[in-house]
């Protein structure tokens, strides 16, 4: 490892090529604005091989005055698809729990634990990497392309929202559990004491967790939702394992732990609690221990590189330690084949600043990275996707990977701040008939972006649009997406975030 300013590589598969520089790139754009870098082979014969005007902003351009955003607009976007599952989630679920109160549904009166674990099941199950990876890779290979492109962008928008789901099984896990309790206090003549302490330690433990996964905990203190949420939730499952047991092994008849072995084991809640341990576990058997190497080309930017190559729209998870808090960063890959993969990390917080201020030679990761919206951009004939700073992380091995996506990345001073790997990467697969690049300090201020974005969408014929972005840009630009018909999927934020350290 080295802690050089910035780092050369040895060899071209080290990202280090004798390319153009970006600031070269725009003056050789036609003057950074003639868009004859558009001209690519179009899908239909009759379509122009060249757009109108398309990358030709003013120098400098003018601010754009503000417009309001039609409420429709406003609405479609709040009620996306995670709110939606967790809505359905939440009204069945409580649905049920009006019919057990009122005595309408046996089933709940007999197997109260089997609705609390089988939810709280679900809600690891569907946040589980390998589980995750599965479901993209299915979609991906019977889905892509042929079939019709609202049932396509469904299927993306299912994936990316898959946490509603979480959080819906999660709070109605807890539901569950509180009316369990409150039954078993009101009859309590008929349980031991330590049925009903385990109880109500099992309950708090998971409320716990769940007050630590708030959305507005996650984003702003997100080193407190690490720490809390996960041991939390470990505690929690251990809790629910002793509660589990001893709930069903307690005979209520004669007053005495009778119920012993074969009969816990044939219960459903005890499945239930072995599935999830299953899934909680699973993803940290493939934690390592791994050697990196960190580039650092400016004081605002590390770049990390690790070996193994990758496939396109994965994320990864990084720590300082093997249990606490993990920071997840998009992946940068040239493919399987490749010897490296990389991650653009913004030196933001408190963790990526510790990568600059005391560069580690190992660093914690898992092995098996999970996946991001990106890894369904198989499943589109062309798209686009744009991205600010270091969201170029979580969009570049996209763009690597397949010819037939668009690269629009606006930054500041792009290529002193991110350093020759990145930029080698960029001009060595990225060709300039689909690469726009955005340097805000060179051109003198913020693009034009939805004229742009608009006019490229035109011209290249694209299905879709994938954005990573801070919370300010993805507004814009999802919410004037859907203004023009633009199918695009952003960056998931619920609440602003002063200094995001990741994006998905």
């Amino acid at each position: 490892m080295s802690t050089k300013p910035v780092l050369a590589y040895n060899d071209a598969e080290k990202g280090t090529l004798d390319v153009p520089h970006l600031a070269d790139l725009a003056k050789d754009e036609k003057k950074a604005a003639d868009i004859e870098v558009f001209a690519v082979q179009s899908l239909k014969k009759d379509a122009p091989v060249t757009p109108s005007n398309v990358a030709k902003p003013p120098p400098a351009p003018a601010k754009p005055a503000k417009k309001s955003t039609p409420l429709w607009v406003l609405w479609v976007i709040w009620y996306n698809s995670y709110r939606r599952f967790f809505t359905v989630i939440f009204i069945v679920n409580f649905i049920g729990i009006g019919f057990a109160i009122a005595g309408k549904w046996p089933y709940a009166a007999r197997y109260p634990g089997a609705l609390v674990v089988g939810n709280l099941n679900v809600a690891v199950l569907v946040r589980n990497e390998i589980f995750g990876r599965c479901l993209y890779l299915f979609v991906n290979t019977f889905f892509a392309k042929w079939t019709p492109l609202w049932f396509r962008l469904a299927c993306t928008s299912t994936l990316q929202h898959l946490g509603g789901i979480h959080s819906g099984c999660a709070i109605s896990g807890v539901a569950w559990i509180v009316l369990m309790v409150v039954h078993q206090f009101k009859t309590k003549y008929l349980f031991n004491d330590s049925i009903l302490a385990f109880g109500v330690i099992t309950t708090v433990m998971l409320f716990v967790t769940i007050c630590a996964g708030l959305p507005w905990v996650r984003n702003t203190h997100h080193n407190v939702f690490e720490r809390n949420h996960r041991f939390f939730g470990w505690t929690s499952l251990g809790m629910t394992w002793i509660y589990t047991i001893v709930t069903n092994a307690y005979d209520t008849a004669n007053g005495k732990f009778d119920h012993v072995g074969l009969y816990v084991v044939q219960q459903q809640a005890f499945w239930y609690t072995v599935g999830m341990s299953v899934f909680i576990v699973l993803p940290w058997i493939c934690t390592r221990h791994a050697k990196v190497d960190i580039e650092l080309p400016s004081p605002k930017v590390a770049v990390l590189r690790f070996e193994r190559g990758m496939q396109q729209g994965l994320l990864a998870r990084i720590s300082r330690s093997a249990v606490k808090e993990y920071h997840a960063f998009g992946i940068i890959s040239e493919g399987t084949h490749a010897k490296y993969h990389y991650l653009i990390c913004g030196v933001q917080g408190d963790f990526t600043k510790s990568l600059v201020n005391d560069p580690p030679r190992r660093i914690w990761t898992r092995e098996l990275k999970f996946a991001g919206v990106s890894n369904t951009s198989t499943l589109y004939k062309r798209g686009i996707r744009i991205c600010t700073g270091t969201g170029l992380g979580a969009a570049l091995s996209t763009c690597i990977q397949s010819p037939y996506w668009y690269l629009i990345w606006i930054g500041s001073d792009q290529e002193k701040t991110f350093g020759p790997t990145i930029s080698g990467l960029i001009h060595r697969h990225v060709g300039p008939e689909r690469l726009l690049l955005w340097d805000s300090k060179v051109r003198g201020g913020r693009p034009p972006t939805m004229k742009i974005l608009k006019e490229v969408y035109d011209y290249w014929q694209a299905e879709v649009v994938f954005i990573t972005s801070n919370y300010v840009g993805n507004f814009e630009i999802q919410h004037g997406c859907k203004e023009l018909g633009i199918p695009a999927f952003g960056t998931l934020w619920d609440f602003v975030s002063d200094s995001p350290e990741f994006c998905c």
